[in-house]
């Protein structure tokens, strides 16, 4: 990463309404941020979602970001949670084609070790879900991209909260 650069992640509350996001990711193209993640969901309230976004920015660029989505008409509330205590989740899947006996019972060791589970089975495969923190969810990605041949991953975005207690992410 360039210097000053890090990594950012804002909560926002947002008008459940057609073209919201497709607005605030234009937003992010438009200045050329990039998005490294962006998870959308219904809150409580119907009329209401709540975007989780990463990025990866200086001070200034992020700044900029944040003044620009609170000036937008559908947006609620922007929260930065770049420095304060959140739990963040992510939820990734990985099947496992084409593999032996001895490779099934590997993967049950694997799932067990790394808090995921099997969720699905076929004859010759496997499919693991898993949900953890994003950076726990890459060592997973990268361990059975070296130990398998055969793999299709599909990660689902990071989504957070404020913490309640003092706890890391």
């Amino acid at each position: 990463m360039e210097k000053g650069m890090k990594k950012r992640w804002i909560s926002l509350y947002v008008e459940n309404q057609v073209g919201v996001l497709s607005k605030i990711s234009g937003l992010f193209s438009g200045k050329c941020y990039n998005l490294d993640s962006l998870t959308v969901g219904t809150t409580e309230d119907p009329t209401v979602s709540r975007m989780t976004i990463a990025t990866v920015s200086d001070d200034e660029t992020f700044e900029q970001i944040k003044k620009q989505l609170n000036r937008m008409v559908e947006v609620i509330k922007v929260i930065d949670f770049t420095d304060i205590f959140i739990r963040m989740k992510e939820i990734l899947y990985i099947k496992v084609r084409d593999c032996s006996l001895e490779e099934k019972i590997e993967l049950f060791q694997i799932a067990e070790t790394f808090k995921g589970r099997v969720i699905d089975r076929g004859r010759d495969s496997l499919l693991l879900e898993f949900v953890q923190t994003a950076a726990k969810n890459d060592a997973v990605v990268k361990l059975f991209k070296d130990e398998f041949k055969n793999i299709e991953v599909v990660r689902g975005g990071s989504v957070g909260i404020e913490s309640i207690s003092m706890t890391e992410r």
